[in-house]
């Protein structure tokens, strides 16, 4: 059968039962357009998750406990090796055994309610050196940051995040005044500015010095140097000397907490990369999952489609033996009745593809339960939906198609 008239054949017999068609193409459009969307909302959150992560600097390294380390501490294991501390921070300072480290800020944390006057919010409280906002990418936007002096007098003295500050003081400067933090008077010195829309947003915490953290907030006791910290967060000269700074901090560390050459570290060392590749890795799963979900739609669209054209076989019988009795061979038959499954699906395939770009473009920065919804469209992936719903039309066709072409041509003459 000649192609051009096959496509002429299909269209018209499809064009006969316009809202039946028009349903069973509703059906692929929907099934498409949710695939595309749903994958724009999943690779839109990870793109930003990533952006995000970036913004905080691709040469940040952070050395945390590790589970060994944290559960000696927890359960009172002692010696230097119990916890990261605040030696450790201070002996990677030093630039003949870590000459690709820049910025050394540690931090331990703490957590409690902030009061003024008759105002109170809940805070996560970090103990913090000089070096703290750099690390972090921080700014200050009023008043001053926490200074080596405040650490080294244990001061009590507070930096507030933007959320903070509004909280107890609404649209009034904070600084100078005096607040309560678990019942311990502070005075504020500094406000950060807003970090909304940061990974780690800190516009809820309070910045203090690290030693009053551990002396004052957390009942802590012994020389400075044994304090433990959570993390201490390093920045590498640049970009290009991370591998190496993470081999110096991982070998000072070593050293100070004596390990031999056949036991494994009790710190964790990470850089921004791996917590990016990480990320990916999860929501990239997270991704194909939303794309599984919407394409349950395209396969209960396909199964309409297979439906219908076992009506239309049904109610064309008569049609078919008399194209058998002219000369049609069964492979005419069958080639129409896929041709039109295909007709429909990709039909429904284009139009979900536009549809399915409209969502994701005019779902773009808008705000669901306060958080911002962003979107990114994939050219493959309309690609692949496309070609998804082309094969959904040829899996779910070949069966009606066989069956057409399987009629006895006698008894089909015979139908009524």
């Amino acid at each position: 059968m000649n192609f051009g008239l096959l496509f002429t054949t299909a269209l018209g017999s499809l064009s006969s039962n316009k809202l039946r068609a028009s349903l069973t193409l509703l059906g692929i459009v929907i099934g498409v357009s949710s695939v595309i969307a749903m994958m724009a909302v999943g690779r839109g959150a990870q793109v930003s998750v990533t952006s995000r992560i970036s913004e905080l600097g691709t040469d940040l390294i952070t050395v945390r406990p590790g589970a060994q380390a944290l559960r000696f501490a927890f359960f009172g294991g002692g010696g230097n090796s119990d916890v990261v501390s605040l030696g450790d921070a201070l002996s990677l300072d030093d630039e003949v055994f870590s000459p690709n480290a820049r910025v050394i800020a540690p931090e331990n944390s703490f957590s409690g309610t902030a009061t003024f006057g008759r105002e109170n919010t809940f805070v996560n409280g970090v103990g913090v050196t000089a070096e703290y906002i750099e690390a972090r990418n921080l700014k200050i936007a009023s008043g001053r940051n926490i200074s080596n002096i405040d650490v080294q007098n244990d001061s009590l003295v507070a930096v507030l995040g933007s959320a903070t500050s509004e909280a107890l003081f609404g649209q009034r400067d904070s600084v100078g005044s005096t607040i309560k933090i678990s019942n311990r008077e502070f005075t504020v010195v500094g406000v950060l500015k807003s970090q909304q829309g940061t990974i780690f947003n800190p516009d809820n915490s309070v910045l203090i010095p690290i030693t009053t953290a551990y002396y004052r907030m957390n009942n802590g006791k012994g020389p400075r140097e044994s304090i433990s910290v959570s993390a201490i967060n390093i920045l590498a000269k640049s970009e290009k000397v991370v591998d190496a700074a993470r081999l110096e901090i991982s070998t000072v560390l070593r050293l100070n907490h004596e390990l031999d050459a056949d036991e494994e570290d009790d710190f964790l060392i990470t850089t921004q990369q791996d917590t990016i590749e990480t990320l990916e890795g999860t929501q990239g799963t997270f991704v194909i999952l939303l794309g599984s979900i919407a394409g349950i739609s395209l396969l209960v669209g396909g199964i309409g489609v297979m439906n219908i054209m076992l009506v239309s076989v049904t109610e064309r019988t008569r049609e078919i033996g008399i194209r058998r009795a002219v000369g049609a061979k069964r492979r005419d038959i069958l080639l129409q009745f896929v041709t039109e499954a295909v007709m429909m699906t990709f039909g429904g395939g284009v139009l979900g593809v536009v549809a399915g770009w409209a969502i994701a473009h005019f779902g773009n920065g808008a705000t669901v339960s306060g958080d911002v919804i962003e979107t990114v469209i994939e050219a493959q992936i309309a690609v692949l939906a496309l070609a998804v719903s082309v094969a959904v039309g040829l899996f779910f066709g070949i069966y009606p198609a066989v069956r057409a072409a399987s009629l006895n041509p006698i008894e089909a003459l015979r139908h009524e």
